[in-house]
């Protein structure tokens, strides 16, 4: 209460809802960007400053809800990343045969035949 009888409201810790808010931007870039792979890298970051987030708005009561949206966003965005680069690898070893071809048309022929057999 201040001196005329008037609570106020708490005071909110800037540097646990700035950091909350920056966790959760790299992790909704990190997401848009996860199938270049760079994602996954953002992700990582936000993920570590959105557990670091999590853990001072347990104690300070500001930025949970900032929080919690970085760690999910960031944890998808690593997903998806690791996911896209296991689907290249996969898609790079079907098809290493068919890289040198004459034109576009023959690629796409080779690719067509490498991925239905078996």
């Amino acid at each position: 209460m201040n001196t005329q009888g008037i609570q106020m409201p708490p005071q909110r810790t800037a540097s646990a809802n700035g950091l909350a808010r920056v966790a959760r931007v790299l992790g909704i870039v990190g997401l848009s960007t996860s199938v270049f792979f760079i994602g996954g890298l953002i992700g990582v970051i936000g993920l570590i400053l959105g557990l670091i987030a999590l853990a001072t708005g347990r104690r300070t009561g500001t930025g949970r809800g900032k929080a919690v949206t970085a760690v999910v966003t960031s944890a998808v965005a690593i997903t998806v990343s690791v996911l896209a680069a296991v689907l290249f690898l996969w898609y790079a070893d079907k098809t290493q045969d068919c890289y040198r071809p004459d034109s576009f048309q023959q690629y796409k022929q080779c690719v067509r035949q490498q991925l239905t057999e078996n």
